[in-house]
């Protein structure tokens, strides 16, 4: 049982050293680790076994048992070890996607501040044990359920686990430790998001003993289907019925010629198990899952999964300026200070501003630890006195209370003791603090000095402050922002990313608009917009109060020509992508704080930022950038493009393959041929041509234009752009050659049966060579350029031609050997539909040309 302080002084004592190490290695190895209890997963033998399930799958077993019981052995054996190696295909393939799928999973997992061994320390938050020390802060996800113990405007988001969407205050209580309980106003619980202010609890319960870990078991849920696999699910079972139907009458067909009804029945059962496209969904699933694998090596994270294939249709990009579009490095170019009415002797009020009203830390090695814009502004103090100086400012003049800034009074307040009085330092964008001072008489002067800065391209940021008696109540905090004193301005650069201007350049090729949403002055963002290559003449230029003022009608007859919002609120951040939704475009929106979520969310595509982003943003997005970066959002929309490509290729490549056979089996007897191939030639070719090049497609590096075309229409055919009349041609041209080579062999009196069987084997590996581009041909585009694919095909005519003349396949297989001639012929016949697929690209390039 592990114990916990119970009194105040215990308390405050803890919060000051927290926990050490060997307490932790040991509570951790008593309770476990800070988790849920996830849905039992399946083994990998259970993954294997439910490749059986298929219902044509249990079809064609049933069939080789009975072919075994009438004495056909050598037929029950082979299309048992096709199903099994069918089994393991696709066991192989699920298990990688499952595997990748956890990856990500992990790589999302979050991370927490705790205090141990009198230190400060972010780590994973699994490794949490009760009586830790957590710093709550604005912005983060609740890791465990915790007791506040130190803490300031506190407030929680707890919809998650109560329903109710208002945020709910909190209170420290640190007197003693309570019980969590839902309804107490002291405890934060785990999974719960912290909306504003900042605090220090104690863990309590964590993993499954927490009041989330009680309903764990409610919450778990497989991963939604994209509505990619939704369609094509729907897609597979229509015709799935179509090809039942077809195998019926050729079942049909057959009986009325005299063909033996066991023979029928396999080759019937053969066809649908072969043509029906029951691994669609699954392949799908597996490009979109290693392809966000990839992804997350080029350091874009996705969450959920349907992302992947909506980066495609993206038409619009909403982006932060700030550690995005820049390198989120701060640098003060400049300052001006008012010299007059000092509050304390020795510094200008200035000085004592960049000192007090930040949040930067210093560790034990002396090193200054915050955020950017707060690095800066300290930096550039110590510039101009030694660091003793201003470590002795935090001493004389320490902070006793806050208003932390919030993105509608875009103002942040400290309250420090001095003396007998309260020293109140106020810091925020210049409009915003001319509008709380006593003195209007220079503010003309400020807006002018502002102005100016600003169109230099810099950040601008005001100080005031003004002395109080004593601290009012903390219901009163809200009047102090108000007759204050101007102190002076800082103007300070944040140089953009060097790959940001190109990466802009190519979205703008590829039909994507990138707009600019900043907090800075309107000439600042203009100026960066500039630079960057986002604003052009004829662009447009919004501030959040001009934003205000206009109603939805006239925002959306101008939205799409505005290249840079600046002063924005995030409430202002959902309208933008609901009005440019509602002017059917497709929208992907960054953004990194609490109130950033809800645009998240009605975004396309919400991207949050990895390094600077909150819990809560991050929970919100479909996208997580691991290095905040610009041209990262375009290098994953690039891959989201080229995994839909090579999505469409595969389909492509096995509806047309799956057609061939269908045509072959069907028109043979209609044309007086014979049944033209055996049911175990139809398992062996969909096994082999059929699975594996199909896999070795979603391999298949990036077309040259895929940058230079408009984004795709979300609801636009899966099979538009050719892709359906490819299907129909090349499948009734593959079942055409394949017909015509079993007339000249019978006719000639050659192995017939053989011929067939090779031609269409080696016809769907021409399909799949002159598929991989659909502008460039193959002898441009390099025969070595996918290695698995090339592998997969040198394999497969290996085991060909082994089927072809090894006594042993001749009898598995019930084929003959070739000669020369009827080799020669059927390798000619197998070369048609690549060279056939390869003129239709020709002719498509001379139309396009035409065009443009």
């Amino acid at each position: 049982m592990i114990s916990l302080p119970t009194s105040k002084s215990e308390l405050k004592a803890l919060i000051g050293t927290g926990l050490t190490e060997a307490e932790v290695k040991s509570r951790l190895e008593e309770i476990g680790p800070n988790t849920l209890k996830e849905k039992k997963k399946k083994t990998p033998f259970q993954l294997f076994l439910d490749q059986f399930k298929d219902f044509m799958i249990a079809i064609l077993i049933s069939a080789s048992i009975i072919a075994g019981i009438i004495g056909e052995w050598s037929d029950t054996i082979i299309i048992l070890v096709i199903v099994i190696l069918n089994a393991i295909m696709g066991f192989i393939q699920e298990y990688r996607a499952e595997k990748a799928l956890e990856a990500l999973k992990k790589m999302s997992e979050t991370h927490t501040r705790v205090i141990r061994n009198g230190k400060t320390q972010t780590i994973h938050s699994s490794e949490l044990v009760p009586g830790d020390i957590l710093i709550c802060e604005a912005g983060n996800m609740i890791p465990a359920d915790i007791q506040l113990l130190e803490g300031s405007a506190v407030k929680m988001d707890e919809s998650s686990l109560t329903g109710e969407s208002v945020p709910v205050d909190k209170k420290p209580l640190i007197e003693e430790l309570d019980s969590p309980d839902i309804n107490s106003e002291n405890h934060l619980f785990k999974g719960t998001f912290q909306t504003n202010g900042r605090g220090v609890g104690i863990v309590l319960k964590t993993g499954m003993d927490t009041q989330f870990g009680k309903i764990a078991d409610l919450l778990q849920e497989g991963s939604p289907e994209t509505p990619l696999q939704i369609r094509m699910k729907k897609f597979g079972k229509t015709i799935s019925l179509l090809i039942l139907l077809i195998c019926l009458i050729i079942f049909g067909l057959g009986l009325l010629r005299g063909e033996e009804p066991l023979e029928l029945m396999m080759i019937s059962v053969s066809l649908a198990v072969a043509a029906i496209p029951e691994a669609l969904p699954a392949l799908i699933t597996i490009a979109l899952s290693l392809g966000a694998a990839r992804m997350a090596k080029k350091e874009a994270l996705i969450r959920k999964l349907p992302a992947v294939e909506s980066l495609g249709s993206i038409t619009f990009i909403c982006t932060d300026k700030t550690g995005t579009l820049t390198k989120n490095q701060m640098t003060v170019v400049r300052h001006f200070s008012e010299e007059k009415d000092h509050v304390y002797s020795g510094y200008d009020n200035l000085q004592l501003a960049l000192a007090l009203n930040n949040d930067v830390k210093i560790d034990e090695g002396g090193k200054l630890l915050g955020e950017a814009t707060e690095l800066a502004l300290v930096h550039h103090l110590i510039e101009q006195m030694d660091k003793k100086a201003y470590q002795e400012i935090l001493q004389t003049l320490p902070r006793i209370g806050e208003i932390p800034f919030d993105s509608d009074r875009k103002l942040m307040s400290t309250f420090h003791q001095m003396g007998d009085q309260v020293l109140v330092i106020c810091k925020g964008a210049s409009e915003c603090i001319l509008a709380v001072l006593n003195d209007q008489n220079d503010i003309q002067k400020i807006k002018k000095e502002s102005q100016d800065w600003a169109e230099a391209g810099e950040r601008v940021l005001a100080f005031a402050g003004k002395v109080l008696k004593k601290l009012p109540p903390k219901s009163e905090w809200d009047k102090i922002e108000s007759e204050l004193s101007f102190w002076g301005l800082v103007g300070m650069i944040d140089p953009p990313r060097e790959e940001v201007k190109e990466a802009i350049q190519e979205c703008k090729t590829a039909g994507i608009q990138p707009v600019m949403i900043t907090g800075d002055h309107p000439a600042t963002a203009k100026t960066i917009a500039k630079e960057v290559g986002i604003f052009e003449e004829g662009d447009l230029v919004l501030s959040g109060s001009e934003l205000r003022e206009m109603s939805d009608e006239d925002f959306g007859n101008q939205v799409e020509k505005i290249t840079v919002y600046a002063r924005v609120s995030p409430d202002q951040k959902l309208r933008i992508v609901r009005i440019l939704q509602q002017r059917n475009q497709f929208v992907a929106m960054t953004g990194d704080g609490v109130n950033d979520a809800p645009s998240l969310r009605a975004s396309t595509i919400g991207i949050a930022m990895g390094i600077t982003g909150t819990d809560v943003s991050k929970e919100a997005a479909h996208m997580i950038l691991l290095d905040d970066n610009f041209a990262t959002i375009v290098r994953a929309i690039r891959e989201g493009r080229r995994i839909f490509d090579n999505i469409r290729k595969f389909i492509k490549y096995i509806m047309t393959c799956n057609g061939a056979e269908i045509w072959t089996i069907t028109l043979a007897p209609l044309l007086g041929l014979p049944i033209p191939l055996l049911p175990i030639h139809i398992l062996w070719i969909n096994l082999v041509t059929d699975g594996i090049p199909a896999l070795a497609l979603a391999r298949e590096k990036a077309e040259k234009n895929i940058m230079k075309r408009p984004p795709r229409p979300p609801k636009q055919s899966f099979f538009a752009d050719g892709l359906g009349i490819h299907i129909l041609w090349v499948g009734i041209l593959m079942a055409g050659i394949t017909l015509f080579t079993q007339y000249w062999a019978i006719r000639q009196g050659w192995h017939w049966q053989t011929m067939v069987f090779s031609v269409l084997a080696f016809s769907q590996l021409g399909h799949v060579m002159a598929i991989r581009s659909d502008q460039i041909s193959l002898f441009k585009l390099g025969l070595f350029t996918n290695t698995p694919l090339i592998l997969s095909i040198i394999g497969t005519l290996i085991l060909q031609i082994l089927i072809i003349y090894l006594p042993f396949f001749n009898q598995v297989f019930h084929t003959e050997a070739l000669n020369l001639p009827e080799l020669l012929f059927t390798l000619g016949m197998g070369l048609v539909v690549f060279h056939a697929v390869e003129f239709e690209k020709w002719l498509k390039n001379i139309r396009r040309a035409k065009t443009e």
